[in-house]
């Protein structure tokens, strides 16, 4: 069991201490947040914690991590891991330094018909992959009557880095790094809550083409869609997949649900104990990051 702390007390960081409760792999005794009198600091100084999960105020990410590190504890931090692949790859080579493990919180590559389609293309059943889209709607915002989370410095691009993200990291973790990107984003009403579009076109250094949409707000949405020589497989919500090959009916799979926030801080307590790597690289990490900082350039073009 590892024993660990939360970091930041708002919406995300409960949802993440209610997904590890009863787990037999990680579990939290302290937290740490101003608006609680508690401080990152005195968590540090507790010999005690050993992993540290950051769901902070983006900017403030490589500040508190590079903290924990030095001071030996292992760092879960949710997405995005920066706001700058500078950033991002400060945070990396801290933990390496201190000989501690990192892990980015992007939940939805433990969703289990995420899985199956990374599964999918890996074995080869969509034969050369030509193309990938990518969507990730909510309405989200429409609940939201303020706070860091709706602040052009935290969360720049509209609803891209709170929504959009997760679905271009979906789009890294099967193609790779990004080489070039073409994006715009539209802002129907800038006051709160907001309504605004962002869609982006990917090439990717395979020579994969993508397409990313998000809007904020409409009703939830999830979609991610392979297209190779031999098949396309479609991605939609956290347990469908649906396989289309030429000459057949598509198939379509329903998958059993998981709790994806346990998934992956789970993964992370099997990387502390060395039971295995934890399954988004430190490569991966800066290939999402690149994508991410890539993205919010051409947005401004």
């Amino acid at each position: 069991m590892v024993n660990a702390a939360m970091v930041g007390l708002g919406r995300w960081g409960k949802s993440l201490m209610a997904a590890a409760a009863g787990s037999e792999r990680i579990g939290f005794t302290r937290t740490a947040d101003p608006a609680e009198g508690s401080r990152l600091e005195d968590v540090l100084r507790d010999a005690s914690i050993q992993a540290v999960v950051l769901a902070t105020p983006h900017s403030l990410h490589r500040e508190q991590a590079q903290a924990a590190a030095a001071a030996g504890k292992h760092v879960f931090c949710e997405k995005p891991l920066a706001l700058s692949v500078a950033d991002a790859r400060a945070i990396v080579d801290a933990c390496n330094r201190a000989a501690v493990k990192l892990a980015v919180g992007h939940n939805r590559r433990f969703w289990p018909a995420m899985r199956a389609l990374k599964q999918t293309v890996d074995a080869g059943r969509l034969g050369r992959v030509l193309h990938i889209e990518g969507h990730n709607s909510n309405e989200n915002s429409n609940r939201v009557a303020g706070g860091w989370r709706i602040l052009e410095r935290e969360s720049p691009g509209g609803g891209f880095t709170g929504a959009g993200l997760h679905a271009l990291d979906a789009m890294v973790s099967i193609c790779g790094a990004v080489r070039r990107v073409r994006a715009q984003l539209l802002r129907t009403r800038e006051k709160i809550p907001p309504l605004d579009t962002m869609c982006a076109l990917y090439e990717f250094e395979n020579g994969t083409s993508g397409l990313l949409a998000t809007v904020r707000a409409t009703p939830f949405y999830w979609r991610v869609h392979v297209f190779g020589t031999e098949a396309s497989a479609e991605v939609l919500g956290e347990t469908e997949l649906v396989l289309r090959l030429s000459g057949q009916p598509a198939q379509k799979l329903s998958l059993e649900p998981v709790d994806s926030l346990r998934a992956e801080l789970e993964a992370f307590a099997d990387a502390i104990e060395g039971r295995a790597p934890y399954p988004i690289s430190e490569a991966q990490m800066l290939a999402t990051m690149g994508a991410f900082e890539a993205t919010l350039r051409a947005l401004k073009d």
